[in-house]
């Protein structure tokens, strides 16, 4: 597909994209079981925007089909790879140390103005939206659910995230073949889990057990899962599952780090890569609003002062400072 030009596509970092015209998702009664079992604290995901993503129809009425793109983060994680730092997850350094939201919902807008549809109206969808964004890039032809229930290509690996345009119109596009399984007998994401997250019957994430879950949704004093002490002291979501996987293994060893992170990224890394003491005895003498404040604008706003407190404190007692 021609649609968009790859110098556009690259200045935006997009991997890859497909086009689909279905709005039901394939696996939404796998999705509603885990919900029953596994979701724990993820609360927004079993309340009444559970049914929404039933069927995208349900949140954007006039939707006759969807673009869906892969945006890379593939250069942040190699940098935060090759120097070993461990400590938060690559999305959240890409896309020049902003919250993704923003800027992938601004990215969107360029890629929806450059169609120039005649009466065409949209709406951006990302993981904030009653929407099962990976079944989505899987009916788009993009991939494949992996054995940690990522959204897995062959050509990118995982480090991405999905950004669609649902759109109130069809286009005269073909639809790529769905994605089969790659993941074969393989199972390094499910045996390197150090708090055993990963069902491997279901092949979802047992949401309570999840590092992600532990630093980035909950904001309360809570002590960590069993397991904890065998991670990398993590204290901004969690890459572990991916690092091994060998289909990202296999993209990185290829990838050249063409661009440099943000002044703002490499000032956030530095400030959380010091002694996990000092980080607190700073955010101790804050205010919620002002730790709020500090984060401003990034994804690191959403734990609070409790959760990253938390967070650190779990890093201090279970391993050394640097």
């Amino acid at each position: 597909m021609t649609l968009f030009h790859k110098k556009l596509l690259d200045s935006l970092g997009v991997l890859d994209w497909g086009y689909t015209e279905e709005s039901i998702p394939r696996s939404f009664d796998h999705f509603s079981q885990w919900t029953k079992k596994d979701a724990g604290s993820l609360t927004y995901l079993t309340d009444h925007r559970k049914n929404l993503r039933s069927d995208i129809k349900k949140v954007y009425p006039d939707f006759q089909s969807a673009l869906v793109f892969l945006f890379s983060y593939q250069e942040e994680k190699k940098f935060l790879l090759e120097e070993n730092d461990f400590n938060v997850a690559g999305y959240s350094l890409g896309y020049g140390g902003e919250d993704y939201h923003f800027e992938l919902a601004r990215r969107l807008k360029v890629l929806f103005d450059f169609l120039n549809l005649e009466n065409a109206e949209f709406k951006i969808s990302l993981d904030i939206q009653p929407v099962l964004e990976r079944d989505l890039a899987y009916r788009a032809g993009l991939g494949w659910f992996g054995k940690n229930s990522m959204l897995i290509s062959r050509e990118h690996g995982s480090y991405f995230l999905i950004g669609s345009l649902l759109l109130n119109q069809k286009l005269d596009l073909p639809q790529k073949e769905l994605s089969p399984d790659h993941c074969g007998k393989c199972r390094l994401c499910i045996d390197h889990c150090p708090t055993l997250a990963i069902d491997p019957h279901s092949r979802t994430v047992i949401a309570d057990l999840c590092l992600s879950t532990f630093t980035i949704e909950v904001m309360r004093e809570v002590s960590p899962p069993s397991g904890y002490e065998k991670s990398r002291g993590e204290i901004f979501g969690c890459d572990i599952c991916q690092d091994i996987c060998p289909w990202n293994k296999k993209v990185l060893k290829t990838k050249e780090i063409k661009k440099f992170l943000s002044v703002r990224s490499l000032k956030l890394l530095n400030w959380l890569g010091r002694d996990p003491k000092l980080i607190l005895d700073e955010l101790d003498v804050m205010s919620k609003r002002g730790v709020k404040k500090f984060f401003q604008g990034t994804v690191f706003e959403r734990p609070g002062k409790i959760g990253w407190i938390k967070n650190l404190k779990a890093k201090l007692t279970y391993f050394q400072p640097k």
